[in-house]
């Protein structure tokens, strides 16, 4: 790799990490005229052609990414999210199905973006199972998030939330409990906590979570009528 070809991909990385993809694009533009077999610079000109709404050109993209690295997680995910757009739905279900099994066999070298990914997805499959009350089908996939990320609060507290609604109100508290552990500033799953708490008939300590919650946000609308409902 000449100078040249070395500068104009650092400029090229800068501009596009900092978001300014208007300067970002040509650069990549050009890179990727001139040299066909670098996958990075086609995955960030199609995160950029798919983020303004041109996803036939971020398809190219990405598929011309996968072409040069066939083993590239996160440009496999690119593509089955535009595919999606573009209303391929068996290709994107092909694409997706064929990332989670590379991920599955080679789970050391996933890097930590295409896990956050991997995990929103299978959230995001989980809150339509949950939608029409296929509880325990939410569930399965909301462990599966959070066996690749198991920090990602916002998706535990779903997933006690679920249990909850199926009865495993036990579950529900240790899940809660863990989020506000792993971020105790994460205010929806304490309010959570305090009502699954108050179902269990520890009314006290529901008392006690709502009253924290309202130190940290005096406004919250939810906490105070918990605990008028408590006090009437």
């Amino acid at each position: 790799m000449d100078d040249r070809l070395r500068n104009l991909m650092h400029v090229a990385r800068e501009h596009y990490e900092n978001r300014e993809y208007n300067e970002a694009e040509p650069i990549l533009q050009q890179i990727v005229r001139e040299h066909q077999g670098f996958a990075d610079m086609f995955n960030m000109l199609g995160v950029i052609q798919h983020g303004q709404g041109r996803f036939t050109q971020a398809q190219e993209m990405f598929e011309h990414a996968l072409k040069v690295n066939p083993s590239y997680t996160e440009a496999a995910l690119n593509l089955a999210v535009t595919y999606n757009d573009l209303g391929k739905y068996r290709e994107a279900k092909e694409v997706y199905a064929a990332a989670i099994a590379r991920s599955r066999a080679q789970p050391r070298q996933l890097d930590p973006f295409a896990k956050g990914k991997i995990a929103n997805m299978h959230a995001r499959v989980a809150d339509a199972y949950a939608g029409i009350g296929m509880n325990e089908e939410a569930a399965r996939e909301y462990r599966r998030a959070l066996d690749l990320c198991p920090t990602f609060v916002d998706i535990r507290t779903k997933l006690a939330s679920v249990l909850r609604d199926m009865g495993d109100k036990e579950a529900a508290v240790q899940e809660y409990q863990a989020v506000k552990q792993e971020a105790p500033k994460y205010l929806p799953a304490r309010v959570n906590l305090g009502v699954t708490l108050y179902s269990l008939g520890r009314k006290d300590e529901a008392k006690s979570e709502w009253e924290s919650v309202l130190l940290e946000e005096p406004t919250n609308k939810s906490c105070r009528m918990y605990l008028d409902i408590l006090k009437g």
